[in-house]
């Protein structure tokens, strides 16, 4: 049986919902976890029109990922779109899921997908998140292996592409039990000396409860001697945007109308620029935020969408600063969303959003 928990317990390990943005509001927005599933509807934006679809195709989810609800509503009498989608699945009985920010925030996620259509090679992401911890714990020398695997399964000891890391010395650790104590080594009021092995094991700061809990679970002893401290490294998994290189060099006009075709997009915004296009920084929806970043890596073009007339003056000629449309920017996310269920629910029914929910329209 595929539930609502079952898909979002799955999309929350590739994306956790620690990963979203403070504004955001990624996650159950209706429904219960509990709920038995037909089917998913897959699409960029929750409607009316999205809704109206899931019914149409016996789907009693969509997974979306813009929310549809970003701030706290009052009431619920059908005078907006909004309040007319919710109002709909709530009485055809569909969950709404959202996967936003939390998705644009990991290396595999929107960003990637953009990039992937575009063709960047050795991509890495723009502005990586400093959220990185060290754990420091001392364990009896029989018990290190023992608990350094709970502590892996929890999620710790992964840089880039290695997993399982972690640093050990041999050390001497002693403890005099008290009358009230339990101890798994030693006995009480007599003094006990261990060898132990001093542990450091690093991980992203979401992850902190759980990997706590599993450190107590599989350590042998009664109280647990461990601290943590927040590092200066960047975390390289997380982060917004995404800067790859070219497969090979290409004039401004060629790079555009690159982006026009590998995009079907029917316009581009772009600032002038004469140098030629190699080094690419991406940002899926309102990336006019990482300007700076794309700059200060020296990239040659940044495409994004949502920018402003006087962001577009930022660039200063140092890159072409390129708006392909918030829609347009993000609309593969929903093909990235199907690759991901699919392999992993092989026999449950998911749907792709035939909608275009893009609210824009170009006159020609």
């Amino acid at each position: 049986m595929i539930t609502v928990k079952s898909i979002a317990d799955y999309l929350e390990s590739i994306a956790p919902r620690q990963l979203q943005e403070s504004y955001d509001n990624s996650g159950l927005l209706t429904g219960n976890y509990s709920m038995e599933l037909t089917g998913a509807m897959i699409s960029l934006d929750c409607t009316e029109e999205i809704v109206d679809e899931a019914i149409s195709c016996n789907a009693n989810m969509i997974i979306a990922h813009h929310p549809i609800l970003f701030k706290g509503i009052k009431s619920l009498t059908g005078k907006n779109y909004i309040e007319r989608t919710i109002i709909k699945a709530i009485k055809n009985d569909i969950a709404i899921y959202a996967i936003h920010t939390n998705l644009d925030n990991v290396v595999n996620g929107v960003n990637d997908k953009l990039a992937d259509i575009i063709g960047l090679q050795n991509r890495q992401i723009l502005r990586p998140l400093n959220n990185l911890q060290k754990l420091v714990t001392f364990i009896p020398v029989k018990d290190t292996d023992s608990v350094l695997q709970e502590l892996h399964s929890s999620g710790a000891g992964k840089i880039g592409n290695y997993s399982e890391c972690s640093f050990k010395v041999l050390g001497k650790g002693s403890f005099k039990p008290n009358n009230e104590a339990n101890p798994s080594i030693g006995s009480k009021n007599i003094k006990e000396e261990v060898d132990e092995d001093r542990v450091e094991i690093i991980y992203p700061d979401y992850l902190a409860s759980t990997i706590i809990e599993g450190l107590k679970e599989a350590h042998p002893y009664e109280e647990v001697a461990y601290y943590i401290t927040n590092l200066e490294n960047r975390n390289q998994e997380t982060g917004a945007g995404m800067i790859g290189e070219m497969p090979r060099e290409l004039s401004t006009d060629e790079f555009l109308n690159h982006l026009k075709t590998t995009l079907s997009l029917e316009c581009i915004r772009h600032t002038d620029y004469k140098g030629k296009i190699n080094k690419v920084a991406v940002c899926g929806g309102s990336g006019s935020f990482l300007l700076n970043d794309a700059i200060r890596q020296r990239a040659d073009a940044f495409v994004t969408g949502d920018v402003k007339y006087h962001e577009f003056f930022d660039a200063e000629s140092k890159l072409i600063f390129c708006d392909i449309g918030h829609y347009e920017s993000e609309v593969a996310t929903k093909d990235l969303l199907h690759d991901l269920l699919s392999k992993k629910f092989t026999n449950f029914a998911l749907h792709l959003s035939k909608c275009v929910t893009n609210p824009i329209k170009y006159y020609k």
